[in-house]
């Protein structure tokens, strides 16, 4: 069992889990209006300032796999140089692709803001599995792909426990949460969310 884990289990039959599905995606829908309107109250400052810091795009879009391993694009603020190399892999600590901005971008997580559009259309949930890179598809065990069986998270159990790196290296956390699903693990999640990027918990 995950560290700090709470006792609840997930039901995926019958008409609780059915409720759940509504008002998790209608919880979504709430929020990722609520945050696509921030999104745009800051996204003339935050454009302008990626801009002098390096030539290149303010949106970062990136192939990622979703639920039931169904790709879709991923949308963030920019924060690495373009073409720094690297195949698209997260970067590590101190990590030279990421230009001076980005390194804020990323210790405040408002570089996440833009996949709040990916939330409201339905590619992603406030809550889940951080959607996979789709070049480390081929490389999960058949057991890992279990965590694709919820839709991936703006959040999830992995970012409120540290967010470990790397990514990929802590699917148990996934897996954890695609077992234990539910109303009051994704609120309890939210929650902790707050204090982990006020922060700043395995930020890079």
């Amino acid at each position: 069992m995950q560290r700090d884990a709470p006792s609840q289990s997930r039901n995926w039959g019958g008409n609780n889990h059915a409720l759940y599905l509504i008002i998790k995606r209608l919880m979504d829908l709430v929020g990722g209006l609520i945050g696509l309107v921030f999104t745009t109250l800051v996204f003339l400052p935050t454009a302008i300032a990626i801009k002098l810091d390096s030539p290149g795009p303010v949106i970062f879009a990136q192939e990622r796999v979703g639920k039931n391993e169904r790709t879709f694009r991923l949308f963030k603020f920019r924060t690495m140089y373009v073409n720094s190399g690297g195949n698209g892999l997260k970067p590590c600590q101190n990590d030279d692709r990421v230009t001076p901005v980005g390194g804020f971008l990323r210790r405040t997580s408002v570089d996440e803001l833009p996949q709040f559009y990916n939330v409201l259309v339905g590619d992603m949930s406030l809550v889940g599995p951080r959607p996979e890179l789709a070049a480390l598809l081929d490389c999960y065990q058949t057991w890992q792909t279990r965590r694709f069986d919820v839709k991936p998270g703006l959040t999830g159990w992995w970012q409120v426990n540290g967010r470990k790196q790397p990514m990929h290296a802590h699917i148990n956390e996934d897996i954890y949460y695609v077992d234990h699903a539910s109303l009051s693990l994704d609120l309890q999640i939210l929650w902790r969310t707050v204090g982990a990027v006020l922060r700043g918990d395995g930020a890079i």
